[in-house]
């Protein structure tokens, strides 16, 4: 496709991925899973990356999802791909939840479970506290490399650790309009370009 633009993806990447940034699929990409969608990377080296996509909601509630749960009124997010049958959360809670590992400034994923299901229950973790998905995305060291050198992810520091501002479906336009003049270009493109 021809570039409409005087720069590409690749100038506009000053960043390198790292644990707890975010990439961002580039406007034109057709992955039905990563079609402009943003990845939280909760891990990230030589033996690859791991992280969810954060604003792909899924029309279920967590109750719907796990059966035996305290009734809790959290939505649910399609985290990737890989392991669509796993349950994988992120939270701020991890001076709390045993076993978190931290994603950095007072972000978390994973921990004891059950701790989390006792917490729900006495009502000591609310739902602005953590975020909720089914399946992650996963890559190889080198096939992530291979993405970003392709210019097919635009590399973002995280710009809240709020979890409601992670919820947020406008989240890959809203981050690359917050980045530059011409990371904001970018959020405009249409998703189909052949439509204009």
């Amino acid at each position: 496709m021809n570039n409409p633009l005087d720069y590409t993806i690749k100038s506009l990447n000053k960043l390198t991925p790292k644990k707890g940034r975010l990439l961002l699929a580039e406007p034109f990409m057709v992955d039905p899973y990563f079609k402009r969608s943003v990845v939280l990377l909760t891990e990230y080296n030589k033996n690859g990356s791991f992280g969810f996509i954060l604003n792909k909601p899924l029309e279920l509630t967590l109750n719907e999802t796990i059966p035996d749960f305290p009734e809790f009124d959290a939505p649910v997010f399609l985290g990737g791909p890989v392991q669509p049958d796993s349950l994988f959360y992120i939270h701020t809670q991890g001076n709390f939840i045993e076993g978190s590992l931290e994603i950095g400034d007072g972000l978390y994923w994973s921990g004891n479970f059950n701790q989390l299901k006792q917490l729900i229950k006495d009502q000591q973790i609310f739902p602005h506290e953590i975020k909720f998905f089914i399946g992650y995305s996963g890559w190889d060291f080198d096939q992530l490399t291979e993405e970003i050198e392709d210019e097919s992810w635009i590399i973002s520091d995280l710009q809240s650790k709020k979890i409601k501002d992670l919820n947020d479906t406008d989240l890959w336009q809203d981050t690359l309009q917050k980045m530059s003049e011409k990371h904001a270009i970018l959020s405009h493109f249409p998703e189909d370009p052949s439509l204009n």
